[in-house]
């Protein structure tokens, strides 16, 4: 599958290509996406975690050391801790949240998926994420992974986003336009 130039064109994104190539050839590349997801989730959770990605101040050896600790702390598999390994080594764990989320889109192509985030003017139901995800599914011919999102200013609809393609069926949508079109 082919993966997006402008993944592979990015910093972030040639060091998840590296990663995702040095992950298949070992088999391995379910358990270093699980490794990225839980690094994500830890970078989101603890402040200072982030902090330690970010400081400009604090040595490439014990930025190394530190992520080492963590890595253990976290129980991630030896191909990730090595990696972090290379990032602190390269002062590039302050591009980590990008290289995570591009892993994971280079893993989704390679699994034939494609990303479609959802916006409601009120919680979606599970019948009804799974009924637009059946759907989604075969208007684009591949999976579809759902990230739903509440937004009360739409009014009501949706507003799917796959890709660059953008379906707006919100009301707020149709107001504007019916405002714009009463006043020509």
């Amino acid at each position: 599958m082919d993966i997006s130039a402008g993944i592979k064109a990015s910093l972030a994104g040639r060091y998840a290509s590296a990663l995702f190539d040095l992950a298949s050839e070992n088999g391995k590349v379910t358990p270093v996406e699980s490794d990225l997801e839980t690094l994500g989730a830890a970078l989101t959770e603890s402040a200072d975690l982030a902090a330690l990605t970010t400081n400009p101040e604090l040595s490439r050896s014990a930025q190394g050391a530190a992520m080492a600790a963590v890595a253990k702390k976290l129980k991630l598999s030896a191909l990730t801790t090595n990696f972090l390994s290379v990032l602190a080594a390269n002062r590039r764990l302050s591009k980590l949240p990008s290289i995570i989320a591009a892993f994971k889109a280079i893993a989704a192509a390679q699994r034939g998926e494609i990303t479609a985030s959802v916006t409601s003017a009120h919680p979606l139901s599970d019948d009804q994420l799974a009924t637009l995800k059946t759907k989604l599914t075969a208007r684009e011919g591949r999976t579809v992974m759902l990230s739903a999102k509440v937004d009360p200013d739409l009014l009501g609809g949706l507003v799917v986003t796959i890709g660059s393609q953008r379906i707006d069926a919100s009301i707020r949508t149709r107001l504007n336009s019916l405002a714009k079109a009463m006043q020509a």
